[in-house]
């Protein structure tokens, strides 16, 4: 069964290609990655670091950090597994940074609008992503609900064992049925049974 991705289909030829001109010493081809992953990447940042600013940075960050390493991507790993690797570690980096930093945290809780959560004209899944879940969680939910990738692949991603992964997205599963049910809701449709 192949793996369905949101959004615009993202040739991997193309992609290969476009690798192979930029390790030739083509810069300019650089720009077909960019410009295949760079949506999908700001909204796994996005949805991680929880603010567009952080997020624009990451990105920006992100494929400098790809461009300079593009010779250490191996062809046994899709291209986009390791870039969403760099992207997952980058993200954690920046989150472990801002814990570092407390005071900055705390103005930025403040500063996010009330008003931009309305839970009744909001889709279910951005409702997930609004939850106070941890950087590990959101990223779980990224990788397997929105980008559908399979265990294995998200074990790749994040530097993990398929089976743990499994185990996790399972007990985050319940975690959010739970909380749908403390709020009155339905369980049913928020998340599918993990595969």
């Amino acid at each position: 069964m192949e793996r369905r991705s949101p959004g615009v289909q993202v040739n991997q030829t193309i992609i290969e290609e476009a690798i192979d001109q930029v390790l030739t010493g083509n810069r300019e081809a650089y720009r077909t990655i960019i410009q295949a992953y760079e949506r999908k990447i700001y909204t796994y940042c996005y949805y991680i670091l929880r603010s567009h600013e952080e997020a624009e940075d990451a990105v920006q960050d992100i494929f400098v950090k790809v461009y300079q390493e593009l010779r250490r991507y191996e062809k046994r790993v899709s291209f986009s597994a390791w870039l969403y690797k760099v992207a997952y570690h980058h993200c954690l980096d920046q989150v472990r940074k801002r814990k570092r930093r407390n005071r900055l945290l705390s103005l930025y809780k403040e500063q996010q609008p009330k008003a931009y959560y309305n839970p009744n004209d909001e889709e279910p899944l951005q409702k997930l992503f609004m939850d106070d879940l941890t950087a590990e969680e959101s990223n779980l939910l990224i990788l397997k609900v929105v980008e559908q990738y399979s265990f294995e692949e998200m074990g790749q991603i994040m530097d993990c064992n398929s089976a743990t992964l499994r185990k996790k997205f399972e007990r985050l599963r319940k975690k959010l049925v739970r909380q749908r049910m403390n709020e009155g809701g339905s369980p049913h449709g928020e998340m599918a049974r993990s595969n």
